[in-house]
């Protein structure tokens, strides 16, 4: 017998899908694994940047906080192979690559993100220290084939090298390689505070980042600072010395990842400009003095502002292999180290 069908449900039914839309709701057809409302299956987002995160089936938060703009500020240093350690890094390559690539995973991060995030503006800084000039220029070739703005600037040594303490919190004299690496804090910490207008993410040069890392950052940060109700701290890395304790911590669901609170990280890490005023005096004492553990002054400042990361990382510390600030569990290496050579 032939199957007559209903052109009266039918009609009904894109009338409440219709309406569905016209009052903001989304409805989910459990028997073929879609949503009418947005024509996606139930494998897309249905968030919204700058307005609405929408975790199934937890339902919709309303973004009160979206992002304005991101500076990524990379600190180079590629005549450097390690700050504080002989020991090679995984894959045995010279600095110079380990940069390179971290340079590559971010332009495509951004390019991803610009693609979902159409009303944020994105930059790229680099501020080197004394690498050579055929490595600034392939960095600067990545950068100008890229089409997103970018500036490279030249560590200002003299200028903030005169700040540090000769003799650190262990009592040794801090070394050229460390003062450089404090004083390029300083450039970074003063470069967003001057010119930032929102977010600033400050890396490290052998950072690799996932494709998706920029853009479940910001998804994140509009989310969770809305539903917190405050501007915080994202760290992209799920180090290993975070699992060395069974320690208490809070757990957020970001766009597609899952996050948890931290109280310590290295110097990779995004905030607001906001975040950077307010503590300003916090930021730049690490540039001034070398505690121990260095990162120290940031630490003081997650007891007081929430910092989180994620669970499994966005971005892999390409250092040693034995490093428990290093290689992220859980996470491909050997991918995520291959999909980020520039093979042009």
């Amino acid at each position: 017998m032939r199957e007559i069908k209903s052109n009266k449900k039918s009609f009904l039914t894109k009338l409440f899908i219709k309406l569905c839309r016209l009052f903001g709701f989304e409805i989910i057809d459990q028997s073929n694994y879609s949503i009418p409302t947005s024509n996606q299956d139930l494998n897309q987002s249905i968030s919204i940047p700058g307005e609405r995160s929408v975790t199934l089936p937890l339902g919709k938060v309303k973004i009160t906080r979206p992002v304005k703009s991101l500076d990524i500020i990379l600190r180079t240093c590629m005549s450097v192979n390690m700050l504080t350690q002989s020991k090679k890094r995984m894959f045995e390559k010279n600095k110079d690559e380990y940069t390179k690539r971290t340079l590559f995973s971010i332009i495509r991060s951004v390019k991803h993100a610009k693609n979902i995030f159409k009303n944020i503006k994105f930059k790229i800084f680099i501020i080197d220290h004394n690498s050579q000039n055929k490595h600034i220029e392939s960095l600067r070739n990545m950068l100008g084939k890229s089409n997103i703005d970018f500036e490279i600037i030249n560590l200002q040594l003299k200028k903030f090298s005169g700040h540090i303490k000769k003799i650190n919190a262990e009592n040794k004299e801090v070394t050229p390689n460390q003062k450089s690496n404090m004083s390029n804090i300083y450039q970074s910490l003063l470069l967003s505070k001057e010119q930032s207008e929102d977010l600033t993410y400050f890396v490290e040069d052998d950072y690799i980042h996932e494709i998706d890392s920029l853009s479940e950052i910001i998804y994140t940060y509009e989310k969770i600072a809305s539903l917190i109700k405050k501007d915080f701290i994202i760290c992209p890395t799920d180090y290993p010395y975070l699992y060395t304790e069974a320690d208490k911590t809070r757990i957020f669901l970001g766009e597609n990842k899952h996050w948890r609170q931290i109280d310590q990280s290295l110097c990779t890490f995004l905030t607001s400009k906001k975040i950077v005023e307010k503590y300003w005096e916090d930021f730049i004492s690490m540039c001034k003095f070398e505690h121990y553990p260095f990162e120290k002054p940031l630490h003081n400042i997650y007891k007081k502002e929430l910092c989180i990361s994620p669970i499994p990382s966005l971005a892999i510390h390409f250092t040693n292999v034995n490093s428990i600030y290093g290689f992220s569990p859980n996470v491909n290496w050997k991918r995520l180290w291959e999909e980020n050579e520039d093979k042009i």
